[in-house]
């Protein structure tokens, strides 16, 4: 059985890392790959240096309701 990673979500948060940084640091551009890292930071119930970030960029984007 494959141990689990010590850091859940580190590819995500490099992605989102990837995609701001070719993106000239928009969020609004990378909406798609942080609403993946909000999904995985949700599954490891946010026990992940990497969802600490999230937060500010969540602010970021526009609210559906």
């Amino acid at each position: 059985m494959p141990q689990p990673s010590k850091e859940p979500c580190k590819k995500e948060a490099c992605d989102i890392q990837a995609c701001l940084t070719k993106n000239g640091f928009n969020p609004q551009r990378c909406l798609k790959v942080i609403e993946i890292l909000q999904s995985c930071c949700e599954k490891c119930e946010y026990k992940s240096t990497h969802c600490a970030s999230l937060s500010g960029l969540l602010k970021e984007k526009p609210s559906s309701s």
